[in-house]
């Protein structure tokens, strides 16, 4: 099926808001020792951060990531990245791309409570429209199709294309689709938001504001 494909807007942000919670910072602030927390968003934050400053960096990244993360990583592996932090950006070289999400938001939050210890990391957002130019029924599209309906408007040089180039172009399956696009929303299944890493996509990789994409539509089994 053909749609015609419309870039709308591609930009960077060093942070997702409203990813952090009322509930998350007050939680947070129980294990930096500032329990009985309470007040709007801003202020929680504020309280965070200094709370946070009152530990050293390293101790504090174990603390939030075990927070986060401690149902998929063990001790050991924290522990480690607890280190690597302070040298690369983790959230975009850990082995495991379906922890790249969790793994950017504890870095850009200790990156803003430490005013720039550890690397900063990006974020892209792009809102864009999928028009089909066929007559059929139009259905929400699944991250996977997004992407491959994005292919033809990208660089060549692009990671994912040079990483994923045969799942992007070919009706193959690319499960790791589920993992590089972080969130994919949509109110009318025509304008969507994309929100993924600057690692995968930034918006120097995309050539064109408007192009025509092709998705393989396979027919469902009587």
């Amino acid at each position: 099926m053909k749609y015609q494909v419309t870039i709308k807007s591609a930009f960077s942000v060093d942070e997702i808001e409203d990813y952090w919670t009322n509930e998350d910072y007050i939680r947070l602030l129980e294990k930096f020792d500032y329990p009985d927390a309470d007040g709007d968003t801003t202020s929680l934050k504020e309280l965070l951060f200094m709370a946070i400053s009152d530990f050293e960096p390293k101790e504090a990244a174990v603390i939030v990531l075990t927070y986060k993360l401690s149902e998929q990583l063990n001790e050991g592996q924290i522990q480690q990245i607890s280190n690597d932090m302070f040298l690369d950006k983790v959230c975009e070289e850990y082995p495991e791309i379906g922890l790249h999400s969790k793994l950017f938001h504890v870095n850009q939050l200790l990156f803003k409570a430490y005013n720039g210890k550890f690397p900063n990391a990006k974020a892209t957002i792009i809102k864009c429209s999928f028009v089909t130019l066929e007559d059929e029924n139009v259905n929400e599209l699944t991250k996977e199709d997004v992407l491959k309906l994005l292919s033809d408007g990208l660089s060549e040089s692009t990671l994912i294309k040079r990483l994923f180039d045969q799942a992007m172009t070919q009706d193959a399956p690319f499960p790791e689709a589920e993992d590089i696009l972080w969130d994919l929303s949509t109110t009318d299944n025509v304008n969507y938001t994309i929100v993924t890493s600057e690692y995968w996509l930034n918006r120097n990789d995309i050539l064109a504001s408007e192009f025509e994409g092709f998705l393989e539509v396979v027919a469902e089994a009587e």
